[in-house]
């Protein structure tokens, strides 16, 4: 594969690092926390501390991912995140984080359209409570999202020396069908123009070795993650790349709830926000959930661009509204210009697919799927 940064980018991490006292050897445990210790074992030991950091992070750079899925520079950089309070050398390590993550979950380039208008206004004076139920129905949405682990093949084979699996998340939309992003049962290390497709073939191989893990909603660590289930896939019963969606097909049927969709797409007034939750498993980790401090400030037919944490391994979540129904599925982020948000100027802003739209594509191109998915949304949901 090609590094994960350019050569300038890597050196800026490095430098980053000097500047916040990340050189210190009683860090280096810190920063590699979460690495598989068999990969840290291979790196080199060297006596200068500044040689040492400069050499590990080259060495990262280099690798695509481990046996576990994960991948070791942006782990790393996630701790500098977390182990950084001078704003500098965080916004550093921030954007390097957000470019190693789009290019190992395999994110499309969603570059594309006029830069996004800057936001004008801050709706301060309205009600932002929501009913007690809201959280009954947050738990209940929960339980139709899993974490999803897709291995990569080529040429009919698992794909070599650079196999391991890809992390992303999915959701329930009928008993038998699961949602998620194209790009993550693609399974390809890349963005924009350089971002590798499967062959249709290989593209079926992924899709039906893909693992679903539902209720992953705490780490092996001693919590209770009784709740845990793991649940395989038969195949691939719709996709396309350009709308960045898959509907994987279980092998068996889950007892778990299925998520209702949005009937009509997401509009957003002017000047006004309207407040999204995305539950979602980033970087492949247990469960987390993003509330309401999700403001979408612009949609049209086509895309929801809203502020929200996510993260690789996010994509393929759902984009719900406080009714806890589908709206648009995540599919990445995008470089903006001259966009404010909680009083700072904001280098990205995230998108999702209006499912309206995704359904137009479905009646149009696999009906059956269609067909199937409407009549279990006319039978129940957790909406």
């Amino acid at each position: 594969m090609t590094a994960y940064l350019s050569q300038d980018a890597l050196l800026r991490v490095r430098d980053a690092a000097l500047e916040s006292g990340l050189t210190d050897p009683a860090v280096r445990p810190l920063l590699f926390d979460g690495v598989l210790p068999k990969y840290r074992g291979t790196l080199p030991m060297l006596a200068a501390p500044m040689r040492q950091l400069h050499s590990d992070l080259a060495q990262m750079n280099q690798v695509e991912r481990l046996v576990d899925g994960s991948v070791p520079l942006e782990i790393w950089l996630r701790n500098a995140v977390a182990q950084t309070a001078e704003a500098e050398p965080l916004k550093v390590f921030q954007q390097a984080l957000d470019e190693v993550a789009r290019q190992a979950g395999g994110e499309p380039d969603v570059l594309a359209g006029t830069a996004a208008p800057e936001l004008k206004e801050q709706i301060v004076f309205r009600d932002d409570t929501v009913p007690i139920g809201f959280l009954r129905g947050g738990a209940l949405a929960g339980a139709s999202v899993a974490r999803l682990k897709v291995p990569p093949y080529q040429d009919g084979a698992p794909l070599q020396p650079n196999g391991f699996p890809h992390a992303g998340t999915g959701w329930l939309v009928t008993p038998t069908l699961l949602v998620t992003n194209h790009h993550v049962v693609n399974a390809r290390t890349g963005t924009g123009p350089e971002r590798p497709l499967a062959a249709p073939e290989d593209l079926l191989l992924q899709a039906r070795h893909t693992r679903a893990r539902f209720g992953y909603d705490a780490d092996s660590d001693g919590t209770d993650d009784s709740a845990a289930e793991e649940a395989g896939v038969s195949g691939l019963a719709a996709a396309d790349p350009e709308l960045d969606y898959a509907v994987l097909r279980l092998a068996d049927p889950s007892t778990r709830p299925v998520l209702k969709l949005a009937r009509r797409p997401l509009a957003v007034p002017d000047g006004d926000c309207v407040a999204v939750n995305i539950i979602q498993h980033p970087g492949g980790l247990p469960k987390r959930v993003a509330l309401r401090n999700n403001l979408v400030y612009e949609a049209d037919e086509h895309d929801v661009r809203y502020f929200t944490d996510t993260r690789g391994g996010s994509s393929g979540s759902p984009v719900l509204t406080d009714d806890w129904r589908v709206v648009a599925l995540h599919r990445g982020s995008r470089r903006v210009e001259n966009v404010r948000f909680q009083g700072r100027t904001t280098a990205f802003v995230n998108v999702g697919t209006q499912m309206t739209g995704v359904l137009r594509h479905l009646a149009d191109h696999a009906p059956d799927v269609h067909a199937e998915i409407t009549a279990a949304q006319d039978g129940g949901g957790t909406g």
